[in-house]
């Protein structure tokens, strides 16, 4: 193997230990949240809604902390606050075993939701460092396959150990997982990684909350956030109103499948050619894919549905992310990667709390129409800003 070939490697051992680390964040993070609200109904006795409060408390403090992470990690290092922000994440998960009273599990969710703001921010831009420029579509794309193994993997072994054991073997098991990422986040090695020449000092003007290049596309994610929402929030309860529940839990693996297959293909297309070529294309599969869910009345529409939405919007997400990463300088990745994610995560959470009350007041029919419709919307504005940017 030659020097050149060796430079455009993607699979190096550092980028396989950050996957694992980012896999690890994540399994717990899915984990908890497709389980604690069954734990807080079920076990501690209380209502629905205190359980939506777990969720809320987890986003908001995850949306409030994630503008200052970027700076935090220019000041301290990148790889000094992944160790530590995924080390505190380890110990709120141990915490569960242990804490029942509701208001401080509710307190314990709030800090949770901070460090892993800080975690998901270091593991997104140290991929971003780390990766080859000219392989970076390809490169980030297998980087959140780790974000995406974790969807399926997490709310399935959370679900099979709450039916089979107990919450605290749950918890206990998600603690091992959180230990491990930790100990392969420790042999990640940063030395290469270019430092800020000047210490930035802690200060918080918006330039050092938000990177201003990546904003158009972070806010267009942010509108995709919000789509989702409707697939992440809501598709068991859709699916169990249409007498469809025994087949929910093979939606989110074919999601899942769809999404690692379609990867490897349009990583090198990003690469290859210009985005656009990817985005568009995943704008009409993800919109189909809703409408199909609009309109389902039989098991296989449900899962075709999920081969649309899958291919769709996990090429849209990654896509997205690597335009804002490549939108300013290898040294603001983390900035640039901050600012799409607490966008995103703004989409998700707004999205869950409206798409709720439409559901309650219309359908979830209505949801997913609006869903599809607001994706045609979101792509008009993506070739907008893309043929103007071009232009420029």
């Amino acid at each position: 193997m030659n020097f050149l070939e060796v430079q455009n490697q993607i699979f190096t051992k550092r980028f396989v230990a950050l996957f694992l680390t980012n896999l690890a964040v994540f399994l717990i993070f899915y984990g908890l949240i497709t389980t604690l609200p069954l734990y807080v109904t079920g076990n501690l006795g209380r209502t629905d809604d205190d359980a939506g409060l777990l969720v809320t408390a987890f986003l908001i403090s995850a949306i409030l902390v994630r503008p200052f992470s970027a700076k935090m990690l220019d000041i301290y290092g990148k790889k000094k606050m992944l160790v530590l922000s995924i080390v505190i994440y380890l110990l709120c998960t141990i915490l569960y075993i242990f804490i029942k009273p509701f208001a401080i599990l509710l307190v314990l969710r709030f800090l949770q939701g901070i460090w892993f703001s800080i975690a998901t921010t270091a593991t997104g831009s140290l991929a971003a460092d780390i990766i080859p420029n000219n392989r970076k579509g390809a490169g980030l794309g297998y980087f959140t396959m780790s974000t995406n193994l974790a969807v399926v993997i997490g709310p399935f072994v959370g679900l099979f150990i709450v039916q089979k054991a107990s919450f605290e073997a749950l918890f206990i098991v998600l603690s091992v997982i959180g230990l491990l990422g930790s100990i392969i986040g420790l042999t990640i090695n940063t030395s290469d990684i270019a430092r800020p020449e000047v210490k930035p000092k802690l200060s918080f003007s918006f330039d050092d909350l938000f990177e201003r290049k990546a904003l158009p596309v972070a806010l267009l994610a942010s509108l995709l956030a919000l789509s989702y929402s409707s697939v992440l929030s809501f598709i068991s309860i859709y699916a169990e109103q249409q007498g469809m529940l025994n087949v929910a839990s093979y939606f989110y693996v074919v999601f899942a499948a769809a999404m690692l297959i379609i990867r490897p293909f349009t990583g090198k297309i990003y690469d290859q050619k210009e985005p656009k070529y990817v985005v568009i294309p995943s704008f009409i599969l993800f919109t189909i894919g809703l409408f199909m869910l609009a309109y389902m009345d039989n098991s296989w529409q449900f899962l075709v549905a999920a081969v649309f939405v899958g291919s769709g919007y996990g090429t849209l997400t990654t896509s997205m992310q690597s335009q804002a990463v490549q939108s300013t300088s290898v040294a603001r990745s983390g900035y640039a990667t901050a600012t799409y994610f607490t966008l995103f995560d703004t989409g998700i959470a707004i999205g869950s709390y409206i798409l709720g009350i439409i559901a309650m007041s219309f359908s979830y029919q209505m949801v997913y129409v609006l869903c599809g419709t607001l994706l045609v919307v979101n792509m008009i504005l993506y070739i907008f800003l893309f043929r103007k940017t071009s232009a420029s």
